[in-house]
């Protein structure tokens, strides 16, 4: 007879089930009453009695847990136990596996140093003998050599089959200081003395320390990286400009692996959302741009495009490491079994096999000087805004992607008030639903015509400011001049009439100057009379 235990929960799931205990195994089945429809669809989970290595009880997240520890499946979790299962569940253990359950008690002092056992399924930090925390293996997404001291890693968000209740961790780093001696006492040289007994050479130890000695191991036991002869096909050396550096790309049947000389990246097919590839506008190099979703990280900043740039003539030749049988089965009408075609081109085709991804190429827009691109800015960042079939595409740093069915308007308008002001103008794109908007300035005027004409063509509505503007003015001046007849605009007409007598005067300057400073000029009967009249007489001189 079968132990059965209700309102159990599966590696952390988000939804409960019913956990039975049987002579053949362990089994667990999602409540018919809970959860999603597909959630209950799912086949139950089952582990073979075979399959049991050792089994932990301890305290967990929703009561107590039963830790079980597989050969070959990792580590799985039952949590939603109460306190009395704990006498029920080990002699069943006892007496159908012949396995002891282990009471396993954690330490709660909340310090954050310890020491760390990379144990068969999982990761367990301990602290006095008593573990802090326990990361399983299969949780573990990639792991890098962050510093000299220091390691970091990153935990899988991307199990379809786990669904966490809520906000869950995504990276964490230790701190290991210090070295540790090592020596490959296997390769020890030989040499015979003159006895003839053989010994061996003197070799320097060499220090390693021990945050490179805790990576690789940790590399090793996780089964991060896959095998590097287990990839479908590899490049060498390629160029990123987002994350910055050279990476060597191997690509495997589920993931793709990114080795640089400081950071190395695991990305899953499904994390490939868009496969975009564009000519830059220097005619010499040419991008491939992958959107990531969710994006990579690399400490607080996040990637959610990978910006590659390879020569736009550079060609390779590879053959893909297949055989026979599993290309004809699995990829024969998406891949070939050999390449020999531009390098851009190749890693196009095998990406777009792989993820089953359509690869976006530049669209009709055709700028003037016959490029798929514009220069402008964005901020303080200079770039090419690529006007695509579906969308705007700006790059390289930052990447922007505006799909047109996000766009509510674009705005042109000039530059700004400055002298440069009519050679530039500004393409401002607002989004729907009030979520703001993105302005791209400093573009060519003799771009806008073409770029008008293109945004048309896709039926955005366009709103050209500088036109209505001087739609404005003409409207304004057309106005004026139709009421002039009615403006009273000043008395010129009176003026022409009148006679100014000032002025009159001052036009007879000669004859003035003449009486002024010519001693023969003759004086006129009307001065002479009245100076006599104003003059006084002189009176007689007495004495």
């Amino acid at each position: 007879m079968s132990a059965d235990f209700d309102r159990i929960y599966l590696n952390q799931s988000k939804f409960n089930g019913r956990f039975r205990i049987a002579d053949s195994g362990l089994g667990w089945k999602a409540a018919a009453n809970g959860g999603s429809a597909s959630t209950q669809a799912k086949a139950p989970f089952l582990l073979p009695a075979t399959e049991l290595s050792t089994v932990q009880w301890s305290r967990g997240c929703r009561g107590y847990e039963l830790k079980i520890n597989t050969k070959n499946q990792g580590v799985i979790q039952l949590d939603g136990f109460s306190q009395d299962d704990f006498n029920i569940i080990k002699s069943d253990f006892h007496r159908r596996f012949s396995i002891q359950v282990e009471h396993k008690e954690h330490s709660l002092r909340g310090w954050n140093w310890g020491k760390t056992d990379l144990a068969r399924n999982e990761l367990v930090f301990a602290l006095n003998g008593k573990p802090t925390f326990e990361i399983p293996y299969s949780h573990i997404n990639n792991t890098n050599l962050t510093s000299k001291n220091e390691v970091g890693i990153e935990f899988n968000i991307q199990d379809e089959e786990y669904q966490p209740a809520g906000d869950e961790l995504v990276e964490m780093r230790f701190y290991l200081p210090g070295t540790i001696e090592t020596n490959n006492e296997d390769e020890l040289p030989k040499i015979e003395a003159e006895d003839g007994i053989k010994e061996e050479a003197a070799v320097d130890k060499e220090e390693k320390s021990l945050a490179e000695s805790f990576y690789e191991e940790l590399k090793e036991k996780a089964d991060i990286g896959e095998v590097a002869g287990d990839a479908i096909v590899s490049f060498q050396d390629v160029f990123f400009a987002t994350p910055r550096g050279r990476y060597d790309i191997d690509v495997y049947k589920n993931s793709i692996r990114l080795r640089g000389k400081t950071y190395e990246y695991k990305l899953q097919h499904r994390q490939i959302q868009r496969i975009v590839s564009l000519p830059k506008a220097d005619d010499i190099h040419h991008l491939i741009v992958l959107a990531i979703e969710p994006p990579l990280r690399q400490g607080q900043t996040t990637y959610p495009f990978l910006v590659l740039q390879f020569q736009k003539d550079e060609e390779t030749e590879v053959q893909l490491n297949l055989e026979d049988e599993d290309y004809e089965t699995n990829y024969k009408d998406k891949l070939k079994k050999s390449y020999d075609a531009k390098t851009h081109v190749v890693i196009s085709h095998v990406l777009k096999g792989l993820t089953g991804k359509r690869v976006i190429v530049p669209g009709s827009y055709t700028s003037k000087f016959e490029q798929c691109a514009v220069s402008c800015s964005y901020k303080a960042n200079e770039g090419y805004l690529y006007p695509l079939d579906n969308a705007f595409f700006f790059l390289t740093k930052p990447t922007l992607y505006i799909p047109f069915s996000d766009v509510s308007s674009v705005n042109i308008s000039r530059a700004g008030q400055t002298s440069t002001s009519s050679r530039t103008f500004d393409l401002e794109i607002i989004l729907r639903l009030n979520r703001g908007s993105t302005t791209f300035g400093n573009i060519s005027k003799e771009e806008q015509q073409l770029l008008e004409q293109f945004l048309k063509s896709k039926n955005l509505r366009v709103k050209n400011e500088e036109k209505e503007t001087q739609e404005r003015l003409q409207n304004a001046l057309g106005s004026d001049s139709d009421d002039d007849g009615d403006i009273n605009m000043g008395s010129a007409g009176e003026d022409d009439e009148s006679e100014d007598v000032d002025f009159h005067a001052s036009s007879e300057g000669e004859d003035d100057v003449a009486e002024e400073f010519d001693s023969d000029a003759p004086v006129s009967d009307e001065e002479a009379g009245s100076d006599a009249d104003e003059r006084p007489a002189k009176k007689p001189k007495t004495e």
